[in-house]
């Protein structure tokens, strides 16, 4: 196993899934499916551990979208008030003249 797991029991893939460590989970998972291949709860349970990975994997790059929006907000704030000083001028333009 690629992550250091050294105990393979469905006890210890809950006690990993509990923190949040789905990779491990898996592990366990491919190594306990590999011994009783016929144990749907093992591929069920894989099947789910997978899942969150691929969820936690989305949730880690949603800081670095976030920033990006942030930044497209604040530009779009300074652009509406450049545009409302603009409207401003030329009402102020249009009373003079």
């Amino acid at each position: 196993m690629n992550q250091g797991v050294d105990i393979y029991t469905e006890t210890m893939a809950a006690v990993y899934a509990d923190q949040g460590h789905w990779g491990k989970v898996a592990d366990i998972y491919r190594h306990l499916l590999a011994s009783e291949p016929d144990r749907l709860e093992y591929a069920d349970a894989l099947a789910e551990a997978e899942s969150k990975m691929k969820m936690n994997a989305v949730y880690l790059k949603a800081p670095e979208q976030l920033v990006h929006l942030l930044g497209q907000w604040i530009e779009m704030l300074f652009k509406v008030e450049a545009l409302q000083k603009l409207k401003k001028l030329k009402r102020d333009l249009n009373r003079l003249g």
